[in-house]
């Protein structure tokens, strides 16, 4: 199981449009020349964000710009907003394990309880994460 590039790419993105915002255009060309990566895959992440109240996109070759205090924004609002996790369940199964078999019929029973956990704690720590102190890491950097 890995978390998609997403997540990673839209903090890296939110890092950029605050960094440079008072010296550039921020667009989806100048953020994927820092992320190295094509501009289509900004546009639709920027898209994600914005639909999720975090950024403002102005059309064409006007830019963008955070839309919430950067203290308000935490990991876990960004990983919602990118990531597409069903139902809310990062973790998935597969089908059709064989209900004939002991281990098959209650992997469920098993594992369930255990991934929730994993999962709710995942979520608490990336709460308590902001974009503000992922900028306040970043300026002592640069």
């Amino acid at each position: 199981m890995q978390i998609s590039s997403r997540f990673t790419i839209a903090i890296h993105t939110l890092i950029c449009i605050e960094t440079f915002k008072n010296d550039y255009k921020v667009t989806s060309d100048f953020l994927a020349s820092s992320i190295n990566v094509n501009p289509v895959v900004i546009r639709r992440l920027l898209q994600q964000l914005k639909k999720a109240g975090i950024v403002r996109v102005i059309r064409g070759s006007g830019g963008t710009d955070i839309e919430k205090p950067l203290n308000e924004i935490t990991l876990l609002d960004v990983y919602n907003a990118v990531e597409c996790v069903e139902e809310g369940q990062l973790f998935h199964f597969h089908e059709n394990p064989n209900q004939s078999c002991p281990v098959g019929k209650n992997i469920h029973t098993i594992l369930d309880v255990r991934l929730e956990k994993i999962q709710e704690a995942m979520e608490k720590e990336m709460k308590s994460i902001t974009i503000q102190d992922i900028i306040n890491d970043t300026k002592k950097l640069i």
